[in-house]
């Protein structure tokens, strides 16, 4: 398994992750509309080709056998210190491995590095195996608010982690 920066060439592939993900993780949370109006709005194309552009943004992918089976997006703050971790998936026939601590712990160093001393990963409140996974890194809850997913009201966690 190999760790590397995102590039334009790996768009459908993470997006072919993440609704992967969505539809494994998300059945009892939201409902399947939901899910890929989710799915269409964070993950279309022009979407992930333009965060890739993004000097502030950290994309990685895992590949396994030059398939990508997981990947992280995450932005540092030019305002503060603080990063936000915003989507890390492994596509489900992959989970098990460590790709998912991989992937965060090449992330968490890339954004330490750029000088992030806090990041917030946002975590939808009923996703246990999300939460789980982590407070495994020593994340703590800060907040909870709602939020909108393809008209869907949800509640999403914010946790925190000092990375000093």
């Amino acid at each position: 398994m190999h760790i590397r920066e995102a590039t334009t060439d790996d768009v459908n592939d993470i997006r072919q992750v993440a609704e992967a993900s969505w539809d494994g993780d998300y059945p009892d949370i939201l409902s399947r509309e939901t899910i890929h109006e989710g799915v269409d709005e964070w993950y279309s194309p022009e979407q992930l080709r333009d965060s890739l552009a993004w000097a502030h943004t950290f994309i990685l992918v895992a590949e396994q056998d030059e398939t990508v089976v997981g990947f992280v997006h995450a932005i540092s703050d030019r305002e503060s210190t603080a990063g936000d971790l915003l989507r890390l998936y492994v596509h489900p026939d992959h989970r098990g491995e460590g790709i998912g601590r991989q992937l965060f712990e090449a992330v968490r160093d890339r954004l330490a590095a750029n000088g992030v001393e806090q990041l917030r990963a946002m975590v939808l409140a009923e996703n246990d195996v999300g939460i789980s996974f982590y407070q495994s890194f020593g994340f703590e809850l800060d907040h909870t608010e709602d939020i909108v997913i393809g008209g869907e009201h949800c509640q999403e966690q914010t946790l925190v982690l000092d990375t000093e």
